[in-house]
């Protein structure tokens, strides 16, 4: 008999912020304000960088796809954190927990690689003004977005 460990691991419990019953409805408005706060400032700046044809530069390109992959960042964590709060539930199957981490890390890898990305615009529109638009055509932007969302997922599937 082969001697090893055996144990299955199919749920992890959450610890929470307070344990309080009666904080429970502070943290958890406390919680969705900043969230619904997080969603609808995004959204409004994407719908102002889409709308306004003098915003259709690299810069608000880049801002606009910053505002999205936070949007998507915090809708990773932020809803289940909500749930468990209301439903007083402490537990996340192992399944959630890993899907909820692939998640999380693409996008948080994903808004690191686009600030990258906008220190290179930044960057180009210093050193290179002149030459400004022919560098940082529609093509090479939309070419860095999808390179660093390749990066992202490649580096979550680690």
């Amino acid at each position: 008999m082969e001697l090893g460990n055996d144990t299955q691991i199919s749920e992890f419990v959450l610890l929470g912020l307070s344990e309080e019953p009666q904080l429970q409805p502070l943290i958890f408005g406390l919680f969705l304000s900043m969230y619904l706060i997080t969603v609808f400032g995004n959204l409004l700046l994407i719908v102002a960088v889409s709308s306004d044809s003098h915003l259709h530069t690299p810069m608000y390109f880049f801002l606009a796809n910053l505002s999205s992959v936070d949007i998507c960042f915090t809708s990773t964590t932020i809803p289940k954190m909500l749930w468990n709060i209301q439903t007083q539930s402490k537990v996340i199957s192992y399944e959630g927990c890993i899907m909820q981490m692939y998640f999380f890390i693409i996008f948080a890898d994903w808004d690191d690689f686009l600030l990258m990305v906008m220190a290179y615009d930044c960057f180009v529109a210093i050193c290179h003004p002149l030459r400004y638009t022919v560098i940082m055509n529609p093509r090479l932007c939309g070419l860095l977005v999808l390179v660093s969302w390749i990066i992202s997922v490649l580096n979550s599937l680690l």
